[in-house]
């Protein structure tokens, strides 16, 4: 295989994966089955998830690398071994006897004996004006992504749940001025209070009305009557949604995450290896995991790459024995007719 820069043109060739989504855990599974010297074609719409952010952080050895780079990087590794690369989104997934099919928004179809799925999440943002317009720069939700980064600013918490006294407390060890905006989250329990007072994380009552901005940069949380308190960043807590509509027609449906009774976003359920409840389907990254960060996609993506290889050689060592015992004494001949059959254009001969 080889880089695709243009619309697909496969006609009836079917890769042995598919993989939907170009982030770290699709790159990953990706590079780890061209490695194994399996066909497989990653298709991505070029919209990562942390676009927005100055670096990936807590990744050993790419440490604060802009994720544009890492992606990049990555792309370059998967075609190095033979893998195919393409921009576009899918839009629907079919599965046939031969495996599935992937229908792209261009028209265009892609086939392929194994899907794998890694098309994350969407982060759903409180609706508090100026939210939108700093995420990923002064607006944040995880403080092992970017807690360091804002290290002894004047931070504040931004209150939509029974997880916010958690949230204050957590970021409070990366500043000593904390101040949580209760908002729209439950009032804490005298406990809470003075656990929250213990710290000395201030609590501010009322909900925010917006986000005041200078040159770009968050200088202050509006209160509905009118009140501004400064501030350097902005702790959220959105609603992670798996990006998982065009599962739907394999009769995979997202699964509600709770923490704390409340729900915080839905999944795809998958095994530890990735393998969903759907034969021949496996899934990777934030689409089955929350919480998981890139260095932890990354892992998901190989190890279900591991998974999809060994159910893809079980299945060839099926067809070739079923092939042998359909045939005569076994020959040279006959091994390459029977991976003819079982393979076609994509064995690997000898």
């Amino acid at each position: 295989m080889s880089e695709q820069s243009g619309p697909l043109t496969g006609g009836d060739r079917r890769y042995d994966v598919v993989v939907i989504g170009g982030g770290a855990a699709g790159l990953s599974g990706a590079l780890t089955l061209a490695r194994a010297r399996r066909s497989v074609v990653v298709v991505d719409d070029g919209r990562p998830r942390n676009a927005p952010a100055d670096g990936v952080h807590g990744y050993l050895g790419r440490e604060g690398t802009p994720p544009g780079e890492l992606l990049a990087t990555g792309r370059e590794e998967v075609r190095a071994y033979g893998g195919l690369i393409t921009r576009g989104t899918v839009v629907a997934v079919e599965r046939d006897a031969a495996g599935f099919t992937a229908r792209l928004d261009d028209g265009n179809a892609i086939r392929g004996r194994r899907l794998l799925v890694t098309t994350g999440l969407v982060d759903e943002l409180p609706e508090v004006p100026g939210v939108a317009e700093l995420w990923g720069e002064d607006v944040h939700h995880c403080p092992y992504c970017h807690g360091w980064e804002v290290r002894d600013q004047a931070l504040g918490i931004l209150g939509t749940g029974p997880l916010t006294v958690h949230h204050a407390l957590l970021w409070r060890q990366w500043s000593d001025d904390v101040t949580l905006f209760l908002h729209t989250a439950p009032k804490p329990t005298d406990e809470e209070f003075e656990r929250l007072a213990a710290r000395s994380v201030v609590v501010v009552d009322g909900e925010v009305s917006a986000l005041e901005r200078s040159g770009g940069r968050l200088t202050g949380v509006r209160l509905a009557d009118g009140t501004v308190i400064p501030r350097q960043a902005l702790v959220v807590a959105p609603r992670f949604t798996a990006r998982a509509g065009l599962l739907s027609d394999l009769g995979l449906e997202p699964v509600e995450q709770e923490m704390a009774g409340e729900v915080i976003g839905t999944y795809i359920a998958a095994d530890a290896t990735g393998q969903t409840a759907v034969p021949g389907v496996w899934a990777a990254g934030n689409i089955t995991g929350l919480f998981e960060g890139v260095i932890g996609s990354a892992a998901a993506g190989v190890r279900a790459a591991g998974a999809i290889n060994a159910d893809l050689m079980a299945e060839d060592t099926r067809l070739a024995v079923t092939a042998r015992r359909a045939g005569a004494a076994f020959s040279p001949e006959m091994e390459h007719r029977s991976g003819a059959r079982v393979l076609g254009d994509l064995r690997h001969g000898l």
